[in-house]
């Protein structure tokens, strides 16, 4: 999204989910990548 946040994160079941999502200064920001997280059952990292 140029120039804009994130204002929701929709997630469908079925496919799955691979890639980077790079977060500005605000950790809260991360939030919703976190919350992501646990539906998977594979190795994820958050940097």
């Amino acid at each position: 999204m140029a120039g804009g946040g994130m204002d929701r994160i929709r997630i469908v079941g079925g496919n799955k989910l691979n890639g980077t999502i790079p977060i500005s200064g605000a950790k809260n920001a991360a939030l919703p990548l976190m919350t992501a997280a646990l539906l998977t059952d594979e190795t994820l990292i958050l940097d």
